[in-house]
C-alpha cells in the first residue's frame, strides 16, 4: 500500500508539473506581447483581469496547482529521506540523487521568487481594483495601465537581477522536471525518451531565457 501511495503521489506530482509547465508557456506568450505589441498586451491583460472565468475559476486552480506541487515535493522528499535513513558519502551519490536534491533547492528558490512576483503584480492588482476601486483597467490618462505598470517594475536593476536569477533556477528545475514527469506517468521508452529529453531541454532553455529577455528589454529600452 505504501508503495502504491508513493507511486500515486509521483503521478500527481507529474500531472501538476505538466499543468504548471503549460501555464508557463501561456504566461510567456502573453508577456511576450509586452515587447512585440504593447496594445495587444494591454487588451489581453484587461480580458484576463476582468473575465469571471479567468478570475473566479482558472486563477484559484492555478494557485492550488502551485501550492499542491510544492507540498507534494516536500512530502516525496520526506518519504525519500525516511526510506534512506543512512546518508550517502558524497563519493557514492548517484546522478539521480544529485538531481533530486537540486530539484528541491531550485524549487525552494522558485517559490521564494513567486512570493516576490505575487507581490509585484497580483497584490498590486488587488490594491488597484479593490483598494482604490479602479475596476476599469485605465490610468489617469484614460489608457490601459498594464503595460506601463509592467515596464515600471523592471526599472530597478536589483529587481531585474533577481528575476533573471529566478529564471535561471526555473531552467534547471524544468530541465529535469520535464523528463521526470513523463517518466512518472510511464512514458519511458528507448525510442521516445531521447526525444522527450530534447524537447525538455529546449523548453527549459527557451522559456526561462524568454522571460529573462522580457525583463532585460524593458529595463534597457524604456
Amino acid at each position: 500500500m505504501s508503495k502504491l501511495s508513493t507511486i500515486s503521489r509521483k503521478i500527481l506530482m507529474a500531472l501538476s508539473g505538466f499543468f504548471l509547465m503549460f501555464f508557463l508557456l501561456q504566461h510567456f506568450s502573453i508577456n511576450l506581447l509586452s515587447v512585440v505589441n504593447p496594445a495587444a498586451f494591454n487588451e489581453v491583460s484587461q480580458f484576463m483581469g476582468t473575465n469571471f472565468f479567468v478570475q473566479g475559476v482558472l486563477q484559484p486552480v492555478l494557485m492550488f496547482g502551485i501550492i499542491f506541487h510544492f507540498i507534494m515535493a516536500i512530502v516525496l522528499e520526506i518519504q525519500n529521506r525516511k526510506a534512506r535513513p543512512v546518508k550517502y558519502f558524497s563519493s557514492n551519490h548517484t546522478g539521480g540523487s544529485k538531481l533530486s536534491k537540486n530539484m528541491i533547492y531550485t524549487g525552494v528558490a522558485i517559490m521564494l521568487f513567486m512570493l516576490l512576483h505575487l507581490y509585484d503584480f497580483w497584490v498590486h492588482e488587488m490594491i488597484v481594483k479593490y483598494g482604490q476601486g479602479n475596476m476599469t483597467g485605465l490610468n489617469e490618462s484614460g489608457e490601459f495601465r498594464y503595460h506601463e505598470e509592467l515596464v515600471a517594475k523592471f526599472q530597478s536593476i536589483v529587481r531585474v537581477a533577481i528575476y533573471i536569477a529566478a529564471f535561471f533556477f526555473l531552467g534547471l528545475h524544468t530541465n529535469h522536471g520535464f523528463q521526470s514527469s513523463f517518466q512518472s506517468v510511464g512514458a519511458n521508452h528507448p525510442k521516445y525518451t531521447p526525444v522527450i529529453k530534447k524537447i525538455g531541454f529546449f523548453y527549459s532553455v527557451v522559456i526561462p531565457a524568454g522571460f529573462a529577455f522580457i525583463a532585460l528589454y524593458h529595463f534597457l529600452i524604456h
